[in-house]
C-alpha cells in the first residue's frame, strides 16, 4: 500500500463552546489548520459563539464547514439518540442553514458538512441513517466522511461530493471504523506522529488490537480530523501539522 494520492489537510471541529463555557483553545488552533467544522447549536455552540468562529476563521482565511450534530448539549452530542429519517433530515437542514447565514453576513461561502461525533458513526453503520442526513445537505456541498461506510456509498449514491477522513487523534477498530469516546483520552505526541504517517505513507492504520488494516481513501480528497477537546490539542495539531508538512513536500502534493 503506498502514500495517499492527494495533499493532506487538516480539519478541526471549533466553535464547541456554549454560553461563558469555553471548550477548546480555538484562537491558537486556527493559524494550524485549513478546514473548520463549526458546530450548529445542537451538541455545542450558540448563536453569538458561531457569529464570532466564523469572524475569526474569515480572519485567516480558512475554510469553513458545517458541524451538525445530536440535539445533545449535555452529552455533546457523543450519546445515540434514535429518530426518524425525516427529523434527521430535518436537524441537518436547520443546523447547516444557522450557520449559512452567519457566513452569507460575512460574505463567505459554505465550504462543506462534517456530521458530528455519535451521528458521524452512526452514518458509517447505518445507510439509511446516512441517506437521510445527507438530504439535509444543501445541493452542491460536499460531505467529509469515513471511507469505505455507509457515508461513502450514501454519498455516491446522492450525487453529492465526498471528502475521506483520517483522524490525528482518533483509534481505529479491526473493521477500519473509528473507536468515539464521549471524553477524549489523552495521546503521546510520538503516538500521533506514527499514527498520522502511518496513515498518509501508507493508506492503512494500526488498529486497537494491533492488526494493521487497510484504509480505502481511494482517489478522494483528504483532510485529516484533529479535535480541539482532546487533551493537549494544540501539541496534538502541531505535531500534526508537521508530518503533513513533510509528507506534502517530500511527495510534492500540492
Amino acid at each position: 500500500m503506498g502514500p495517499i494520492k492527494h495533499k493532506a489537510l487538516i480539519n478541526v471541529d471549533l466553535g464547541e463552546a456554549y454560553g461563558n463555557w469555553k471548550c477548546g483553545p480555538d484562537e491558537e488552533l486556527i493559524p494550524l489548520i485549513d478546514h473548520a467544522n463549526i458546530a450548529c447549536g445542537f451538541h455545542a455552540g450558540d448563536p453569538l459563539i458561531m457569529m464570532e468562529t466564523v469572524r475569526l476563521c474569515k480572519s485567516h482565511n480558512i475554510k469553513i464547514g458545517a458541524h451538525p450534530g445530536l440535539p445533545d448539549l449535555q452529552g455533546f452530542g457523543r450519546r445515540e439518540i434514535k429518530l426518524q429519517p425525516e427529523e434527521l433530515t430535518a436537524i441537518t437542514i436547520y443546523q447547516v442553514g444557522a450557520l449559512k447565514a452567519f457566513l452569507d453576513r460575512e460574505n463567505v461561502v459554505l465550504h462543506h458538512v462534517k456530521p458530528h461525533g455519535v451521528l458521524y458513526g452512526m452514518m458509517c453503520r447505518d445507510y439509511e441513517v446516512a441517506v437521510a442526513v445527507m438530504r439535509g445537505i444543501p445541493e452542491g456541498i460536499p460531505v467529509f466522511g469515513l471511507a469505505g461506510t455507509n457515508m461513502e456509498k450514501a454519498a455516491n449514491d446522492l450525487g453529492i461530493a465526498f471528502w475521506a477522513e483520517i483522524y490525528g487523534d482518533v483509534k481505529y477498530s479491526t473493521d477500519g471504523m473509528l473507536v468515539i469516546d464521549r471524553k477524549k483520552k489523552p495521546w503521546k505526541l510520538e503516538d500521533v506522529e506514527k499514527h498520522v504517517t502511518q496513515q498518509v505513507t501508507t493508506e492503512s492504520v494500526t488498529s486497537v488490537d494491533g492488526s494493521n488494516v487497510h484504509l480505502p481513501v481511494k482517489d478522494y480528497p483528504i483532510s485529516i480530523c484533529c479535535h480541539s477537546d482532546s487533551p493537549g490539542c494544540l501539541d496534538i495539531i502541531k505535531t500534526t501539522r508537521a508530518v503533513v508538512d513533510k509528507f506534502n513536500q517530500e511527495t510534492r502534493r500540492s
